[in-house]
């Protein structure tokens, strides 16, 4: 007897010789496991895209927000106009780079363009990664020094120590469902933007009529501008997105 099937379930052979398969119950019991079935697929699918636009709001990114917030207020929300479907449209061409080619970014480089510019694309994005991780660590660091005291530099060795053994020890599978259910922690931001009692008027004016406090010059300005575009669109995120997109299909 096939595993599939009902332990009651029979064959009906029909005279024009197609089989049938007769079930002991009524056939709405599957059709209403469907939705659920449904369900879990989706969650499954959700991996590659939710974990990069999570990671993209790393520790170096929330530190640098906060610091434009507490610069210049409100008159940097203009900066989401861009940086959004910048961000999201390039995720989209790296996910459908890995989808129709199953390969990375690093590998359709090297299939399509001189050894020179693969080495130098793989070696500004080693830097670019190394500059991140180091800022990452620092953020995280300071942030737990804010809220226990302590030393900042033991923690960051703490912090990169323990990243360190996650990724070597723990299995990759394991390790990307952790991330997956971590990334609801990003719902403390909604909870956070209704607890304030913002003048939601005031910051959709600033997003498209942007004004900056008195005394701030351009240089400060166009310094937050590179740091912010910088965080937001990080060249780390594409290569992942595209490797995990490829494993993922």
């Amino acid at each position: 007897m096939p595993k599939n099937r009902a332990p009651d379930a029979h064959v009906r052979f029909m005279p024009s010789g197609v089989r049938t398969l007769a079930l002991p119950f009524p056939a709405e019991r599957i059709q209403l496991k469907l939705p659920h079935i449904r369900l879990r697929r989706t969650m499954r699918q959700l991996g590659p895209g939710l974990i990069t636009g999570a990671a993209d709001d790393d520790p170096s990114g929330i530190a640098t927000y906060s610091q434009a917030g507490a610069q210049f207020g409100f008159a940097m929300l203009w900066t989401v106009v861009f940086t959004l479907p910048l961000m999201a449209a390039i995720q989209i061409v790296s996910a459908r780079i890995g989808y129709v080619t199953r390969r990375g970014l690093a590998a359709n480089i090297r299939n399509n363009f001189p050894r020179p510019v693969l080495m130098a694309v793989v070696g500004m994005l080693v830097v670019a990664n190394t500059l991140n991780l180091s800022a990452d660590i620092a953020a995280m660091a300071e942030a737990l020094r804010l809220l226990v005291g302590g030393s900042a530099h033991v923690y960051a060795v703490s912090f990169g120590l323990l990243c360190l053994v996650l990724q070597v020890f723990l299995p990759y599978r394991t390790y990307v469902s952790w991330l997956k259910w971590l990334t609801l922690a990003l719902l403390a931001y909604v909870a956070v933007a209704f607890m304030l009692h913002l003048d939601w008027w005031q910051v959709l004016g600033q997003v498209f009529r942007p004004q900056l406090p008195k005394g701030v010059n351009g240089h400060d300005v166009l310094l937050m501008v590179v740091a912010v575009f910088g965080t937001t669109i990080s060249p780390y995120l594409f290569f992942w997105q595209a490797a995990r997109r490829r494993w993922r299909t």
